[in-house]
């Protein structure tokens, strides 16, 4: 589905990301790992070309994307839920999933089953939503425009634990249920990857171990080297 080969991403001189190279089958979760500042936002944001690499290739459903806009990537099937959330803050519930709802979108029914939590609070401003609300609108806003791949950066981070595992269901049944294809990056690895299939590490910008996430997680030794601070 999606297929990336020597990412090499600059900001101004500076470069940060050094010929990176993932692939993402059809109904696949990668877990994109590693600890902070070694590249995994600079990834999604190369992937997306909302910080477009100076070198390599991105293909997504057979498509070479290169050189395509980011709303263009966006339309072919590729959803986003960014760090921070970035919802719509003045606008209600509903106003927040209407904006970017596509023909091909999740319809509203359908996004308030998998979160109850929204249709309840449809009609308030989004700036008013508890974070863990919050994020859930950053998920729902995603799916209604019609992802084939989803991307999540830190979607659980500074949530209560509650809210937490509500988000890792919702992933899971998303997996599940309508075999959604996933690259997340999330600081709670003990959620993560009994999710994912594979896991991919970046250390300064350059791709340090990929393999199967069941082999990285009996490896206490791999994640201390890699993740242990």
């Amino acid at each position: 589905m999606l297929q990336a080969r020597g990412l090499e991403t600059f900001y101004g001189h500076s470069q940060a990301l050094f010929g990176v190279d993932l692939e993402i089958a059809a109904g696949e979760v990668l877990a994109l790992l590693g600890r902070n500042g070694m590249g995994k936002t600079t990834t999604i944001r190369s992937l997306m070309r909302l910080t477009p690499p100076r070198r390599g290739e991105i293909r997504f459903m057979d498509k070479d994307i290169s050189r395509t806009a980011p709303f263009r990537i966006a339309r072919l099937g590729m959803g986003l839920v960014p760090e921070g959330r970035r919802i719509f803050a003045r606008l209600s519930v509903e106003e927040n999933l209407l904006a970017v709802q596509t023909r091909n979108g999740w319809p509203l029914a359908r996004i308030y089953q998998l979160f109850p939590r929204l249709e309840e609070r449809a009609q308030q401003s989004a700036r008013t939503l508890s974070g863990g609300e919050q994020q859930m609108l950053a998920i729902a806003r995603a799916l209604a425009t019609g992802p084939k791949l989803l991307i999540l950066d830190e979607a659980t981070e500074g949530l209560a634990p509650l809210i937490r595992e509500e988000i890792w269901q919702a992933l899971r049944l998303l997996k599940q249920e309508e075999g959604l294809s996933f690259l997340i990056v999330d600081k709670n690895v003990n959620d993560l990857l009994p999710l994912a299939e594979r896991c991919l590490v970046l250390e300064k910008g350059q791709v340090a171990w990929n393999g199967e996430s069941s082999a990285f997680m009996a490896d206490q030794a791999l994640q201390q080297r890699y993740l242990g601070v």
